[in-house]
């Protein structure tokens, strides 16, 4: 079983996870972009910067002996994913749309955080 704080540090990490693997499949399109030297280093940045929480998440998690099992497609509006905690398994339904939107929002305030931290 798992807490409400321990599911809150859960669900970053998915949409972490989810954001760090859309920006992989986006950037072989960004090199093709003839403003690559533009968009390139901004892509860059923000994977940087996205896989080091990534990892900060996933140590925390396993500190409290919590980890991602798996993910299984339910049909194309939810998909369950399969976390493993110290107690026993924990099946979480996310829907689709939902989890794009928040990937979206959270890399939109990643590049606004980045923007503002150079002006």
């Amino acid at each position: 079983m798992i807490n409400p704080e321990q599911r809150q540090l859960v669900h970053k990490y998915l949409l972490i996870e989810l954001a760090v693997k859309s920006l992989q499949i986006d950037y072989l399109k960004v090199e093709q972009f003839k403003m690559n030297k533009v968009f390139a280093p901004i892509m860059d940045s923000l994977l940087k910067d996205l896989r080091h929480e990534y990892f900060e998440l996933k140590k925390q998690l396993g500190q409290q002996r919590i980890r991602l099992v798996g993910w299984k497609t339910i049909d194309e509006y939810f998909s369950d994913v399969q976390i493993a905690t110290s107690g026993d398994d924990v099946v979480l339904r996310y829907a689709n749309q939902a989890l794009k939107t928040k990937v979206e929002q959270l890399i939109i305030n990643h590049i606004d955080g980045k923007m503002k931290m150079k002006s």
